[in-house]
């Protein structure tokens, strides 16, 4: 396994939208290993494969306190069965320090492939709802920074061209 590079903001491939997986086979799940080493290497709680920079429809969550219950979740799709908003302060290992907050539905049902390939369903509220949003707006090329004011949007994307420029 191998940590991978996560992109960060404003990078453009964080806005390409990803391509459904035709079959789940070792390159996926070897992807799915690698991204898990490195969404639990920054620390997070979730990483599509967008982030870095693997355009398909992958992306693994594990909001357990140590780290034991990854989910993996395959051409992902949800459906919302409780359409009260929920605020949560959400972050983004492509958007290093920075949390803002974003109303999103409280209760979802998402559907996907498992490690294997198999088919799943499950619902979901509070931060696991939240975390699934989440990561499913970045396989749509969506980030959290597409819910707040520009103001701050721009702010944010200042810093860390900033930041970009510094390191390098």
């Amino acid at each position: 396994m191998a940590k991978l590079e996560i992109l960060e903001f404003p990078d453009p491939r964080l806005r390409e939208v990803a391509k459904p997986v035709a079959t789940v086979t070792d390159s996926v799940r070897t992807l799915v290993d690698d991204m898990l080493e490195t969404m639990y290497a920054r620390p997070g709680i979730g990483l599509a494969a967008t982030q870095v920079n693997v355009h398909q429809r992958v992306v693994v969550i594990d909001i357990s306190e140590d780290q034991s219950e990854p989910l993996i979740l395959i051409n992902p799709t949800f459906e919302v069965l409780d359409h009260q908003l929920h605020e949560y302060d959400e972050g983004c290992l492509s958007i290093p320090g920075f949390y803002e907050t974003v109303s999103r539905p409280r209760q979802i049902r998402l559907k996907a492939l498992d490690y294997q390939g198999e088919s799943y369903a499950l619902e979901a509220e509070g931060l696991l709802a939240v975390c699934i949003q989440h990561e499913l707006d970045h396989l749509e090329g969506k980030l959290f920074v597409d819910y707040i004011s520009p103001l701050k949007r721009n702010r944010i994307r200042t810093k860390l061209e900033k930041a970009h420029r510094q390191r390098a």
